[in-house]
């Protein structure tokens, strides 16, 4: 994939959940911050990536912008090859609560489930 062909891509192909919306939008309340950054990196552990969050203090020149209702969400240009067709949610089970990455590009996943194999 070219990285200009990245830019045919729309928001339907991403996306959060009601619930992640919520979550990141509690969670950028009272921070300077212009969003969340998701990212894939290369994993030291099992399988071959990880998921990265942050917070965003500015825009880089190549990050795509997705917005739901009040949350922006930056995504490099590299990251979003992994990440197309996902949906983000939160959920809570018992005392547990986190993210889970919907993402129909994953063929595998470690045991500790922290890191992903990916088929694109």
């Amino acid at each position: 994939m070219s990285s200009t062909s990245v830019n045919f891509y729309t928001p339907t192909e991403f996306s959060l959940s009601k619930a992640a919306i919520n979550h990141f939008s509690a969670s950028l309340m009272g921070k300077d911050s212009e969003g969340i950054r998701l990212s894939v990196s290369e994993s030291s552990g099992c399988s071959g990536y990880t998921y990265q969050i942050d917070y965003v203090d500015k825009k880089e020149e190549k990050d795509l912008v997705f917005t739901f209702d009040e949350v922006s969400v930056f995504i490099d240009e590299n990251s979003f090859k992994f990440l197309k067709g996902t949906k983000v949610d939160f959920f809570v089970e018992g005392v547990n609560e986190g993210i889970k990455f919907l993402n129909p590009n994953v063929k595998a996943i470690c045991g500790c489930g922290e890191s992903f194999e990916v088929d694109i």
